[in-house]
């Protein structure tokens, strides 16, 4: 904050005002030096804090990958290749476990009052055909997981 006042002096401000604290005519420049390193330093601070959040976050990442194990990676994929998460498959055909009986016949009742001569939708069948792709290449892993499983010992 600058304090002014009329002064016939040398440092002179604006308005012939003698000022102080402002840097126009007197010293205040110690306290934007200290308010300039206050700030350097809170940045720092919160820089650090950041980055050792985003490592975490990172490190948790990987766990949890990890975790997922190759089936999990296998998963991920027929995900994005189908379009449909597991979890949408599930509920498009209405299903809870993974039962190939249930699949089938939830399947072929969609497929049906879906059918565009009955006045269906062709984008729902669509969706019911790619619901069951899903689910089927889910079923798919999970047996070739168990087959893994049989064939390693001691596991």
């Amino acid at each position: 904050m600058a304090l002014c006042f009329p002064t016939s002096g040398t440092k002179v401000g604006p308005a012939g005002l003698r000022c102080t604290g402002s840097g126009l005519g007197g010293g205040g420049g110690g306290k934007a030096k200290y308010l300039a390193q206050i700030i350097v330093m809170g940045v720092q601070v919160v820089g650090r804090a950041f980055a050792r959040a985003l490592r975490q976050e990172f490190a948790a990442s990987r766990a949890a990958a990890d975790a997922r194990g190759r089936a999990g990676h296998q998963s991920a994929a027929a995900s994005n290749l189908s379009g449909l998460s597991l979890q949408e498959a599930q509920q498009i055909l209405n299903v809870s476990k993974l039962s190939p009986e249930e699949i089938q016949k939830n399947y072929e009742h969609l497929f049906k009052v879906n059918d565009k001569s009955v006045g269906g939708s062709f984008y729902l069948q669509s969706k019911v055909v790619r619901a069951k792709e899903r689910l089927e290449e889910e079923l798919r892993i999970q047996a070739q997981e168990d087959r893994e499983r049989q064939q390693t010992p001691g596991t």
